[in-house]
Protein backbone atom coordinates (compact mmCIF):
# COMPACT_ATOMS: atom_id res chain seq x y z
CA UNK A 1 0.00 0.00 0.00
CA UNK A 2 1.84 3.39 -0.71
CA UNK A 3 1.92 5.98 1.60
CA UNK A 4 0.17 8.98 2.27
CA UNK A 5 1.53 11.97 0.34
CA UNK A 6 3.00 14.24 3.18
CA UNK A 7 2.47 18.03 2.94
CA UNK A 8 6.14 19.49 3.14
CA UNK A 9 5.42 22.82 3.33
CA UNK A 10 4.17 22.01 7.16
CA UNK A 11 8.15 21.51 7.79
CA UNK A 12 10.89 23.93 8.51
CA UNK A 13 13.12 22.40 5.20
CA UNK A 14 15.68 24.50 4.58
CA UNK A 15 18.11 24.21 1.04
CA UNK A 16 21.69 25.09 1.45
CA UNK A 17 23.44 25.52 -1.93
CA UNK A 18 26.72 26.02 -2.76
CA UNK A 19 27.59 28.54 -5.36
CA UNK A 20 31.10 28.97 -7.04
CA UNK A 21 31.43 30.28 -10.88
CA UNK A 22 27.63 29.52 -11.12
CA UNK A 23 26.28 33.41 -12.55
CA UNK A 24 24.86 31.20 -15.48
CA UNK A 25 22.65 28.50 -13.29
CA UNK A 26 22.43 29.83 -10.31
CA UNK A 27 19.41 31.96 -10.88
CA UNK A 28 17.35 29.35 -12.98
CA UNK A 29 18.30 27.10 -9.59
CA UNK A 30 16.76 29.38 -7.27
CA UNK A 31 13.57 29.73 -9.08
CA UNK A 32 13.10 25.97 -9.39
CA UNK A 33 13.20 25.37 -5.55
CA UNK A 34 9.78 24.14 -4.65
CA UNK A 35 7.68 26.35 -2.51
CA UNK A 36 7.38 23.65 -0.06
CA UNK A 37 11.10 24.50 0.81
CA UNK A 38 11.01 27.07 4.16
CA UNK A 39 14.02 28.83 3.74
CA UNK A 40 16.79 28.65 1.37
CA UNK A 41 20.94 29.31 2.53
CA UNK A 42 22.89 30.32 -0.59
CA UNK A 43 26.85 30.81 0.33
CA UNK A 44 28.38 32.57 -2.45
CA UNK A 45 32.22 30.99 -2.15
CA UNK A 46 33.64 33.88 -2.71
CA UNK A 47 32.98 33.52 -6.21
CA UNK A 48 35.57 35.81 -8.52
CA UNK A 49 32.21 35.88 -11.10
CA UNK A 50 28.55 37.76 -10.38
CA UNK A 51 26.69 34.78 -8.52
CA UNK A 52 26.97 37.19 -5.29
CA UNK A 53 25.19 39.74 -7.45
CA UNK A 54 22.53 37.62 -8.72
CA UNK A 55 21.39 36.06 -5.17
CA UNK A 56 21.11 39.54 -3.85
CA UNK A 57 18.76 40.38 -6.98
CA UNK A 58 16.85 37.05 -6.34
CA UNK A 59 16.72 38.01 -2.87
CA UNK A 60 14.63 40.81 -3.55
CA UNK A 61 12.22 38.89 -4.73
CA UNK A 62 12.24 35.66 -2.45
CA UNK A 63 11.83 36.28 0.92
CA UNK A 64 13.03 32.73 1.87
CA UNK A 65 16.74 33.43 0.39
CA UNK A 66 19.98 34.60 2.82
CA UNK A 67 22.77 35.43 0.97
CA UNK A 68 25.95 34.02 3.08
CA UNK A 69 29.23 35.39 1.79
CA UNK A 70 32.81 34.16 1.90
CA UNK A 71 35.95 36.31 1.95
CA UNK A 72 37.83 33.65 0.59
CA UNK A 73 37.60 30.47 -0.54
CA UNK A 74 37.04 27.59 1.56
CA UNK A 75 36.11 24.58 -1.27
CA UNK A 76 32.56 23.08 -1.43
CA UNK A 77 33.13 21.96 1.92
CA UNK A 78 33.66 24.55 3.61
CA UNK A 79 30.46 26.74 1.80
CA UNK A 80 28.51 24.03 3.42
CA UNK A 81 29.28 23.80 6.44
CA UNK A 82 28.35 27.76 6.97
CA UNK A 83 25.17 26.50 5.42
CA UNK A 84 25.02 23.96 8.03
CA UNK A 85 25.66 26.02 10.87
CA UNK A 86 23.16 28.88 9.98
CA UNK A 87 20.16 26.18 9.01
CA UNK A 88 21.04 24.52 12.73
CA UNK A 89 20.81 28.62 13.70
CA UNK A 90 17.41 28.95 12.64
CA UNK A 91 15.98 25.62 13.56
CA UNK A 92 15.67 23.87 10.56
CA UNK A 93 14.16 20.29 10.84
CA UNK A 94 15.82 18.92 7.67
CA UNK A 95 18.72 20.22 5.76
CA UNK A 96 18.88 19.69 1.95
CA UNK A 97 22.05 20.35 0.00
CA UNK A 98 21.39 21.23 -3.96
CA UNK A 99 24.17 22.50 -5.99
CA UNK A 100 24.03 25.90 -7.85
CA UNK A 101 24.58 24.72 -11.35
CA UNK A 102 21.07 23.53 -11.95
CA UNK A 103 22.60 19.59 -12.13
CA UNK A 104 19.77 18.93 -9.71
CA UNK A 105 17.26 21.96 -10.26
CA UNK A 106 14.67 19.80 -12.63
CA UNK A 107 13.92 17.12 -9.96
CA UNK A 108 11.94 17.37 -7.25
CA UNK A 109 13.37 16.28 -3.81
CA UNK A 110 10.50 14.94 -2.12
CA UNK A 111 12.06 11.52 -2.26
CA UNK A 112 14.38 12.31 -0.24
CA UNK A 113 13.00 14.52 2.53
CA UNK A 114 9.81 12.22 3.21
CA UNK A 115 11.61 9.42 4.43
CA UNK A 116 13.37 11.71 7.18
CA UNK A 117 10.24 13.19 8.01
CA UNK A 118 9.03 10.14 8.56
CA UNK A 119 11.78 8.92 10.76
CA UNK A 120 13.07 6.04 8.32
CA UNK A 121 16.64 7.45 7.91
CA UNK A 122 18.72 10.00 8.69
CA UNK A 123 20.64 10.92 5.41
CA UNK A 124 19.30 10.54 2.58
CA UNK A 125 21.58 10.61 -0.62
CA UNK A 126 20.30 10.50 -4.70
CA UNK A 127 21.39 7.56 -6.71
CA UNK A 128 22.01 8.40 -10.33
CA UNK A 129 22.50 5.02 -11.69
CA UNK A 130 18.86 4.16 -11.06
CA UNK A 131 17.46 5.74 -13.81
CA UNK A 132 18.90 4.09 -17.36
CA UNK A 133 17.64 7.11 -19.12
CA UNK A 134 18.89 10.19 -17.19
CA UNK A 135 22.31 7.66 -17.11
CA UNK A 136 22.74 8.08 -21.08
CA UNK A 137 23.47 12.04 -20.29
CA UNK A 138 26.13 11.49 -18.27
CA UNK A 139 29.80 11.32 -19.65
CA UNK A 140 30.37 7.38 -20.44
CA UNK A 141 34.45 8.32 -18.65
CA UNK A 142 32.20 9.73 -15.78
CA UNK A 143 30.41 7.03 -15.43
CA UNK A 144 33.06 4.61 -14.92
CA UNK A 145 35.04 6.78 -12.60
CA UNK A 146 32.20 7.56 -10.48
CA UNK A 147 31.62 3.17 -10.32
CA UNK A 148 35.25 2.69 -9.32
CA UNK A 149 35.37 5.99 -6.99
CA UNK A 150 32.08 4.48 -5.68
CA UNK A 151 33.21 1.13 -4.56
CA UNK A 152 36.56 2.63 -2.87
CA UNK A 153 34.15 5.31 -1.06
CA UNK A 154 32.27 2.51 0.38
CA UNK A 155 35.43 0.29 1.69
CA UNK A 156 36.54 3.53 3.44
CA UNK A 157 33.02 4.73 4.84
CA UNK A 158 31.29 1.21 5.34
CA UNK A 159 28.18 1.83 3.81
CA UNK A 160 28.52 -0.68 1.60
CA UNK A 161 24.66 -0.64 0.22
CA UNK A 162 24.72 2.86 -0.58
CA UNK A 163 24.95 2.92 -4.89
CA UNK A 164 26.43 6.18 -5.28
CA UNK A 165 28.04 7.30 -2.53
CA UNK A 166 29.93 10.19 -4.52
CA UNK A 167 26.81 12.13 -5.12
CA UNK A 168 26.53 15.26 -4.18
CA UNK A 169 22.45 15.71 -3.94
CA UNK A 170 21.58 14.77 -0.19
CA UNK A 171 19.28 15.68 2.82
CA UNK A 172 19.89 15.26 6.67
CA UNK A 173 17.60 15.63 9.79
CA UNK A 174 18.83 18.25 11.79
CA UNK A 175 19.01 15.15 15.07
CA UNK A 176 21.75 13.82 13.01
CA UNK A 177 23.67 16.97 11.59
CA UNK A 178 23.70 18.21 15.66
CA UNK A 179 25.76 15.18 16.38
CA UNK A 180 28.23 15.24 13.57
CA UNK A 181 31.96 16.80 14.65
CA UNK A 182 31.71 19.41 11.80
CA UNK A 183 35.31 20.45 12.80
CA UNK A 184 36.71 16.87 11.47
CA UNK A 185 34.99 17.39 7.43
CA UNK A 186 36.76 18.09 4.74
CA UNK A 187 36.40 21.86 3.31
CA UNK A 188 37.72 20.76 -0.38
CA UNK A 189 36.23 17.97 -2.79
CA UNK A 190 36.61 15.20 -0.34
CA UNK A 191 33.66 17.07 1.73
CA UNK A 192 30.92 13.99 0.79
CA UNK A 193 32.99 11.20 1.19
CA UNK A 194 34.60 12.74 4.43
CA UNK A 195 31.17 13.21 6.00
CA UNK A 196 29.63 9.40 5.25
CA UNK A 197 32.50 8.39 7.20
CA UNK A 198 31.65 10.39 10.33
CA UNK A 199 28.32 9.76 9.56
CA UNK A 200 29.06 5.84 10.06
CA UNK A 201 31.12 6.71 13.25
CA UNK A 202 27.70 8.06 14.75
CA UNK A 203 25.75 5.16 13.10
CA UNK A 204 23.88 7.26 10.89
CA UNK A 205 21.33 5.57 8.46
CA UNK A 206 21.54 6.24 5.14
CA UNK A 207 18.61 5.22 1.93
CA UNK A 208 19.40 5.32 -1.64
CA UNK A 209 16.75 7.02 -3.45
CA UNK A 210 16.64 7.47 -7.32
CA UNK A 211 17.48 10.57 -9.03
CA UNK A 212 18.20 11.36 -12.70
CA UNK A 213 21.66 13.84 -12.97
CA UNK A 214 21.54 16.61 -15.82
CA UNK A 215 24.28 17.39 -17.23
CA UNK A 216 24.36 20.61 -19.61
CA UNK A 217 26.76 23.56 -19.87
CA UNK A 218 27.84 24.13 -16.52
CA UNK A 219 31.60 23.39 -15.73
CA UNK A 220 32.96 21.05 -13.31
CA UNK A 221 35.45 22.38 -10.64
CA UNK A 222 36.83 18.62 -9.85
CA UNK A 223 39.79 18.18 -11.73
CA UNK A 224 41.19 14.60 -12.28
CA UNK A 225 44.41 15.47 -11.15
CA UNK A 226 42.16 16.13 -7.63
CA UNK A 227 40.58 12.70 -8.22
CA UNK A 228 43.65 10.83 -9.36
CA UNK A 229 46.21 11.75 -6.52
CA UNK A 230 44.80 13.61 -3.89
CA UNK A 231 41.48 11.07 -2.96
CA UNK A 232 43.49 7.82 -2.48
CA UNK A 233 45.49 8.78 0.22
CA UNK A 234 42.62 10.46 2.19
CA UNK A 235 40.20 7.46 1.08
CA UNK A 236 43.11 4.87 2.83
CA UNK A 237 43.32 7.29 6.05
CA UNK A 238 39.59 7.26 6.46
CA UNK A 239 39.85 3.49 5.62
CA UNK A 240 42.69 2.55 8.31
CA UNK A 241 40.82 5.11 10.50
CA UNK A 242 37.68 4.01 10.53
CA UNK A 243 38.66 0.31 10.87
CA UNK A 244 40.77 1.54 14.31
CA UNK A 245 37.64 3.24 15.88
CA UNK A 246 35.44 1.10 14.81
CA UNK A 247 36.61 -2.63 16.51
CA UNK A 248 38.80 -1.23 18.78
CA UNK A 249 37.99 1.94 20.60
CA UNK A 250 34.39 1.59 19.87
CA UNK A 251 33.80 -2.08 20.28
CA UNK A 252 36.21 -5.29 20.54
CA UNK A 253 34.76 -8.00 18.19
CA UNK A 254 35.49 -11.08 16.26
CA UNK A 255 36.31 -8.86 13.35
CA UNK A 256 38.82 -7.21 15.50
CA UNK A 257 40.64 -10.70 16.04
CA UNK A 258 40.54 -11.29 12.78
CA UNK A 259 41.56 -8.02 11.43
CA UNK A 260 44.85 -8.57 14.16
CA UNK A 261 45.68 -12.11 13.52
CA UNK A 262 45.05 -11.87 9.42
CA UNK A 263 47.02 -8.39 8.83
CA UNK A 264 49.95 -9.66 10.32
CA UNK A 265 50.03 -13.45 8.82
CA UNK A 266 49.58 -11.95 5.65
CA UNK A 267 52.59 -9.52 5.63
CA UNK A 268 54.63 -11.81 7.17
CA UNK A 269 53.90 -14.59 4.70
CA UNK A 270 54.75 -11.95 2.00
CA UNK A 271 57.75 -10.45 3.67
CA UNK A 272 59.04 -14.42 4.81
CA UNK A 273 58.39 -15.61 0.96
CA UNK A 274 60.08 -12.34 -1.02
CA UNK A 275 63.21 -12.83 1.44
CA UNK A 276 63.17 -17.25 0.90
CA UNK A 277 62.66 -16.38 -2.90
CA UNK A 278 65.29 -13.73 -2.88
CA UNK A 279 68.18 -15.91 -1.46
CA UNK A 280 67.72 -19.20 -3.00
CA UNK A 281 67.20 -17.77 -6.41
CA UNK A 282 70.83 -15.89 -6.07
CA UNK A 283 72.14 -19.24 -4.46
CA UNK A 284 70.57 -20.66 -7.46
CA UNK A 285 68.87 -24.00 -5.96
CA UNK A 286 65.32 -24.84 -5.75
CA UNK A 287 63.99 -23.84 -2.32
CA UNK A 288 63.25 -26.70 -0.03
CA UNK A 289 59.35 -27.49 -0.12
CA UNK A 290 59.12 -26.75 3.61
CA UNK A 291 60.57 -23.67 2.67
CA UNK A 292 57.93 -22.40 0.04
CA UNK A 293 54.56 -24.25 2.00
CA UNK A 294 55.59 -21.48 5.07
CA UNK A 295 54.86 -18.15 3.34
CA UNK A 296 52.26 -19.80 0.99
CA UNK A 297 49.96 -20.94 3.84
CA UNK A 298 50.63 -17.56 6.16
CA UNK A 299 49.27 -15.70 3.01
CA UNK A 300 46.59 -18.12 2.64
CA UNK A 301 45.33 -17.86 6.42
CA UNK A 302 45.69 -14.47 6.79
CA UNK A 303 43.50 -13.49 3.58
CA UNK A 304 41.13 -15.93 4.88
CA UNK A 305 40.76 -13.82 8.05
CA UNK A 306 40.74 -10.34 6.45
CA UNK A 307 37.74 -12.07 4.21
CA UNK A 308 36.07 -13.02 7.22
CA UNK A 309 36.51 -9.62 9.01
CA UNK A 310 35.14 -7.89 5.47
CA UNK A 311 32.58 -10.15 5.39
CA UNK A 312 31.21 -8.99 9.06
CA UNK A 313 32.38 -5.38 8.24
CA UNK A 314 29.70 -6.02 5.35
CA UNK A 315 26.61 -6.57 7.53
CA UNK A 316 27.79 -3.95 9.99
CA UNK A 317 26.21 -1.35 7.94
CA UNK A 318 24.03 0.75 11.05
CA UNK A 319 20.10 0.09 11.02
CA UNK A 320 18.48 1.77 13.74
CA UNK A 321 18.08 5.19 13.05
CA UNK A 322 19.39 8.16 15.46
CA UNK A 323 16.34 10.44 14.66
CA UNK A 324 13.38 10.54 17.23
CA UNK A 325 10.61 9.37 15.43
CA UNK A 326 8.37 11.07 12.93
CA UNK A 327 9.01 15.30 12.85
CA UNK A 328 6.48 17.53 13.75
CA UNK A 329 5.38 20.06 11.58
CA UNK A 330 5.87 23.97 12.50
CA UNK A 331 1.79 24.05 13.70
CA UNK A 332 2.48 21.26 16.35
CA UNK A 333 5.06 22.15 18.07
Amino acid sequence: MPKEKLNLSKYKITAVIPAYKVEKQIAETLTRIPDYIWQIIVVDDASPDKTGEIVEQAKAKDSRITLIKHAKNQGVGGAMLSGFKEALKIGSQVILKVDGDGQMSEYDPRSLLEPLIRGEADYVKGNRFRDFNALKSMPFIRQIGNMGLGFLVKAATGYWDCFDPTNGFFAIRHETLAQLPLEKVHKSYFFETSMLGELYLIGAVIRDVPYPAVYGDEESNLSVRKTLFEFPPKLTYLFIRRMLIKNFLFDFSMESIYLLTGFPMLVLGLLFGIVKWIKYFNLGIPAPTGTIMIPVMLVMLGVQLLLSAANIDLQSVPKKTLCNGELEGKNEN
